[in-house]
């Protein structure tokens, strides 16, 4: 019987059947599979893939699953009970064993090759056959797309096991990553940034996986241990996971004549993309070279605004290569992001990123992503002269858009109507000399204060008279500036909506794991209420937890001011 949530006033699917009746497939019914794939997915070995936009796979199940945790606000949106993610068929589905769906739903996953570009540069070192034939899902495996109230998601396994992809690896997912990943995507939601969404997070006791890690109280840059996690599968959703890198895939092949349908392939995935991702923004009765040169408008705004709001709450994606772009333009891929804490504008926690990763260089990573992009749709306006001096105009313009979007985003931060270099500038110099804390200095300076003293809390280190004289006369500036903006109290109002109170913080998010390899969540399910308001003021009780700078000996510290991408 049909029910109705209080927030979404969504009728709510409570048993299973209803569940899978809401299956509907776009992208393995409108693409073409990989010709040498089989059709039952018993397709598990690496392997080059040659053509075809994917391949039929089957996830391999985690034994024995055990509920963690679901989100709460993604199944209100899809209009789903609650008691479904505690459901036995449920459970057995979003840990990786299909035989429990029956029609419409099927009974086999897919997976998707993609190329890989590092800043602008194109790559095949890493697919073991040196070809780039062998680049894509390794152990990512979606298994099911459907309709909830006229939308569609699909929803994907992170940790389904191995794929034609998996370049030799076992294609699972450790506790540790999966934990990050599923609270990760709930936050950067609450926080108002497009992201992908997490479903479920199931673990499996019996099953253990070896990962290189740190030892407790390591110093060391690199892993130093390896460790025997348990295994978990977490289940992402999104209205599609389309990447630039896969774009990049068929345009390397259209380019070089891979095969005979390598342009057609090639137009497919972007029509597709068109549909899946911006069927309401692009016009369809418009030619197709018209849709190609408004999606790269599109895209690149959607991009650069992403990029704005990474900074915006201090988040570092640590590894933005072209395959962990999604061409939708949201946060895709948590794997070594992390968000800052003591300011530093070359922040980076994963110890392979580099300076090019980093926290302040996010929008040349961007750039060089989007340049990709260009590249691969460019050869379907070959014959247009005037649809690509169009598209190669959008293309010369992100700089500046880009640019844009960070000004505005940084008077928005300072309750500025608009954009001051001067003053902006100076407070970043100030902010590294004070060693502030990111999130908790602007949102002391979201209360509008007149003096450096109501700062101070978020300073890590004591400031000289000569630093304290500078921040005054900053203040005194500004406040000159807001005041002829407008009413203080509106502008102080507006300025926590953009500033939030609570971020993430890894000291705090690994005593969670760490619990939760023992079987206590109680500390991921406190961590999921507390990121679900991030703006708002919360208990005085969960303020002295999670309002609070980094304390010093988790400075260098090995699996929390820095860590691999072992996962």
């Amino acid at each position: 019987m049909a029910a109705t949530t209080s927030a979404y006033e969504l009728p709510t699917t409570e048993t299973f059947s209803e569940f899978l009746q809401l299956a509907d497939y776009s992208f393995v019914d409108s693409l073409q599979a990989d010709p040498q794939a089989v059709g039952d997915g018993n397709d598990h070995a690496p392997r080059q893939v040659f053509s075809g936009h994917y391949v039929l796979v089957t996830p391999t199940a985690i034994p024995a699953p055990e509920y963690i945790a679901h989100s709460k606000t993604l199944f209100n949106e899809l209009g789903l009970s609650h008691e479904l993610a505690l459901d036995e068929q449920f459970r057995r589905l979003f840990s990786g064993d299909l035989s429990v769906v029956r029609e419409p739903m099927r009974s086999v996953g897919w997976a998707t090759g993609y190329a890989l570009s590092i800043y602008g540069t194109e790559y095949v070192q890493q697919c073991p056959f040196g070809t780039g034939n062998g680049y894509g899902d390794g152990r990512a495996i979606s298994v099911f797309e459907g309709l909830f109230n006229g939308i569609r998601w699909e929803m994907q396994l992170k940790g389904g096991g191995p794929t034609p992809y998996c370049r030799g690896a076992d294609g699972r997912a450790v506790l540790r990553s999966s934990v990050r990943e599923f609270l990760a995507q709930d936050y950067m939601q609450a926080l108002g940034v497009p992201t992908s969404r997490s479903l479920t997070l199931y673990v499996s006791r019996s099953e253990k996986v070896r990962r290189p890690w740190y030892s407790h109280n390591s110093r060391s840059l690199d892993p130093d241990i390896l460790v025997d996690n348990s295994a978990a599968i977490t289940t992402r959703v999104a209205p599609s996971f389309l990447r630039v890198g896969q774009l990049e895939l068929f345009a390397r092949r259209a380019r070089s004549n891979a095969h005979p349908g390598a342009l057609k392939e090639l137009q497919m995935i972007v029509k597709h993309l068109i549909d899946r991702n911006y069927q309401h923004v692009i016009d369809r009765s418009l030619p197709f070279s018209d849709q190609v040169v408004e999606l790269a408008y599109l895209f690149r705004r959607r991009l650069t605004s992403l990029v704005a709001n990474w900074m915006r709450v201090g988040y570092c994606q640590g590894n933005f290569n072209s395959d962990n772009c999604a061409a939708g333009g949201f946060t895709l891929d948590y794997g070594p992001f992390g968000f800052c804490e003591l300011f530093d504008p070359r922040f980076q926690p994963w110890t392979g990123g580099g300076d090019h990763f980093s926290f302040f260089n996010q929008p040349v990573a961007a750039e060089a992503n989007y340049q990709m992009f260009w590249g691969a749709i460019r050869p379907l306006l070959i014959d247009n002269k005037g649809a690509l001096a169009r598209l190669d105009q959008v293309r010369e313009g992100f700089a500046e858009a880009m640019s844009q979007e960070i000004e505005n985003m940084w008077a928005k931060k300072l309750g500025l109507i608009s954009y001051d270099s001067v003053l902006m500038n100076e407070l970043l110099q100030l902010m590294v000399l004070s060693k502030v804390d990111y999130t908790i200095f602007f949102r002391k300076l979201s209360h509008i204060p007149e003096e450096p003293t109501a700062l101070k809390e978020s300073f890590y280190l004591p400031i000289s008279e000569q630093i304290e004289a500078q921040w005054r006369g900053w203040l005194q500036r500004w406040l000159d500036r807001i005041k002829s903006c407008g009413d203080l109290k509106t502008t102080s109002t507006a300025m926590k909506r953009i500033n939030p109170k609570y971020t993430w913080r890894e000291w705090l998010i690994a005593p969670a794991y760490m619990k939760a390899e023992q079987g206590d969540y109680s500390l991921i399910r406190e961590l999921q209420a507390v990121f679900s308001n991030p703006y708002d003021k919360q208990s005085t009780e969960v303020e002295t937890k999670f309002d609070r700078k980094r304390p010093k000996e988790f400075f260098y510290a090995g699996g929390v001011s820095h860590y691999s991408c072992s996962s």
